[in-house]
């Protein structure tokens, strides 16, 4: 097991070169700093895009003190413990970060809106081996994957490029989902990882209709500001999950479960119709018993 473990690490590794070789460098376009709603307010430039971060700190710090006040949310393995409080950490420095930024965006001052954002989607990574395949691997992957995640922001801050970046972004969106469904969960409630993802994509929506969005809602709201608020739900998202859950009985993934529903939603609709034909024929039977 140790074997392949090392093996698919090193496939991996070689994969990441290749890309970096054969794919162009991604370097950070200054328009990405032109956000919609440049308005001031109590003397705070680009407010809304300043305030609109505070439900992150609130989300991380209640996440935090849950984690540890009697545990709350019965988390039952170290590792599990380690790789919560940095997602719950790096939520709660998105408030500080992102509100940094975005009082005078530029390059220097984006290092420390995507750092914190950067550890809490390594730390999810590292949650999901935990509970989903094996607790030892991913509580020795904590510290890697965040790291992993440091550099690649330092890679686009020396380099500019933005490649690596965007692998440790995008990926937990395409990975997380993906093993939510097919992967046999330790605990129950895993459709909230679910929701915590639309609410992620609807947030990187918002993001790239920043522009469209301020303009439809006739310059009231931009779409960034919006953007802020849905990303917020996804550790609100979790942060219930982890209130409600318990130790699954029965290990089994989203989509056993989804084909076991669909096939009793349509073992139900046989047994309605059969018990409607039945009725049918009673009542055909009956009106040609009176009637003949």
């Amino acid at each position: 097991m140790e074997k392949r473990s090392i093996w698919a690490w090193i496939v991996a590794i070689l994969i990441f070169i290749v890309l970096m070789i054969v794919t162009p460098s991604i370097p950070q376009s200054q328009d990405y700093h032109n956000f919609a709603d440049h308005r001031n307010f109590l003397g705070i430039p680009n407010m809304l895009n300043v305030i609109s971060n505070f439900p992150f700190l609130v989300i991380g710090i209640i996440g935090l003190i849950l984690c540890y006040r009697g545990n709350y949310f019965q988390l039952s393995l170290e590792g599990e413990l380690w790789g919560w409080t940095c997602f719950f950490i790096g939520v709660a420095a998105v408030a500080f970060g992102s509100s940094y930024y975005h009082l005078k965006p530029n390059d220097s001052r984006l290092v420390w809106d995507r750092l914190p954002m950067t550890i809490a989607f390594t730390s999810i990574i590292a949650i999901f081996v935990i509970e989903r395949i094996d607790e030892k691997k991913g509580k020795a992957s904590i510290i890697p994957l965040v790291m992993a995640g440091v550099i690649s922001i330092l890679y686009w801050r020396f380099f500019d490029d933005l490649r690596p970046y965007a692998l440790v972004q995008f990926l937990p969106c395409i990975a997380i989902p993906l093993m939510a469904i097919l992967m046999p969960p330790m605990y129950t409630h895993s459709t909230y990882w679910l929701w915590a993802a639309g609410f992620y994509l609807l947030a990187k929506l918002e993001e790239a209709e920043d522009k469209v969005i301020y303009r439809w809602t006739h310059h009231v709201v931009s779409g960034h500001t919006l953007k802020h608020l849905a990303a917020a739900m996804v550790p609100v998202f979790l942060t219930l999950m982890l209130a409600k859950r318990s130790i699954a009985p029965e290990r089994q993934s989203l989509l056993k479960t989804w084909k076991i529903s669909w096939t009793n939603y349509k073992d139900s609709r046989v047994d309605v119709k059969s018990s409607i034909y039945s009725q049918i024929d009673v009542s055909v039977a009956e009106y040609y018993w009176w009637h003949l």
